[in-house]
């Protein structure tokens, strides 16, 4: 993939680029990776074509998508939802997608994610490369034993993925992209709808939790609502130490001052209500 780290370090050098040819960066190469990348074990989409099954005359199968990728002809297929139980009773919607739309999905991933690594911010942990879930905790940890936090605020946000809005989703993508066709990939991803028991609905809002494409879309959304803004909060705003560890839409900042902790969930409530998004008044606690 070198052309793809050509691609990062030139959002390293030029932090303002907006880059406008990116397509032809999905090659059939690209998609085998892709499948290559592939858990072939995975539930299956509403086609109930299997990982295994779609490898059968694998190379013709790329080489057809690929061309319908550069010609706009390419419209994904709905996802096939199904509920997962979580540990409070309630039920979790994950999306499945069919494979062909996983592996552009994987590809577009791939390519969008070599700008955004360098735009992204050390606090930002989930859904990263080389940046797991126990780096996220050591920082933590650090935080919590060998700096001045006294005060803690366990954020929560109310269903985030549900209300991940399209428009603001775009907007932000095209502080980095101007390729057209990239963006249009990414919005008929978004728009492509689900099927709860062969039931149609479109997709007005939110990015399917379950699907490849969505952890990253997540990140770029909060990058922008949530990490560079409390970047420069706490530069700007606060006199106390300020911490931050985010996990995908799971984040904990630390405090050293108890009325700056409660000024910034004042300020934070309002901030993510510009964005369609609101704060679990439940599960959100300041320790």
């Amino acid at each position: 993939m070198s052309s793809l780290h050509r691609i990062r370090k030139t959002a390293k050098e030029n932090r303002t680029l907006r880059f406008n040819n990116l397509l032809h960066h999905i090659t059939p190469l690209l998609l085998h990776n892709a499948y290559a990348n592939l858990n072939k074990k995975a539930a299956r989409g509403v086609d109930s074509e299997t990982g295994q099954s779609y490898g059968q005359g694998l190379t013709d199968k790329l080489q057809s998508l690929h061309v319908k990728i550069h010609t706009g002809r390419y419209k994904p297929q709905p996802s096939k939802r199904i509920w997962l139980l979580k540990s409070d009773g309630r039920q979790r919607p994950i999306g499945i997608a069919v494979v062909e739309d996983k592996l552009v999905q994987q590809a577009l991933v791939w390519v969008i994610q070599s700008i955004y690594e360098e735009d992204f911010l050390g606090f930002s942990y989930g859904f990263r490369p080389k940046r797991h879930q126990h780096k996220a905790l050591d920082a933590l940890f650090v935080a919590l034993t060998e700096k001045r936090v006294n005060w803690v605020i366990d954020a929560d946000i109310k269903g985030f993925f549900d209300h991940i809005d399209h428009s603001w989703m775009m907007k932000f993508l095209e502080h980095r992209i101007s390729d057209k066709r990239i963006l249009s990939l990414v919005e008929k991803m978004l728009k492509a709808g689900v099927s709860d028991e062969g039931k149609w609905s479109a997709s007005e809002m939110g990015a399917a939790q379950g699907s490849v494409l969505s952890p990253l879309l997540a990140n770029i959304y909060l990058f922008y609502v949530l990490d560079l803004w409390i970047n420069k909060w706490r530069q700007q705003e606060a006199n106390g130490e300020i911490y931050i560890v985010r996990y995908a839409d799971d984040f904990v900042i630390c405090c050293e001052y108890q009325h700056e902790a409660n000024r910034l969930l004042d300020k934070l409530n309002e901030r993510l209500k510009q964005f369609n998004l609101t704060l679990h008044e439940e599960k959100t606690r300041l320790l």
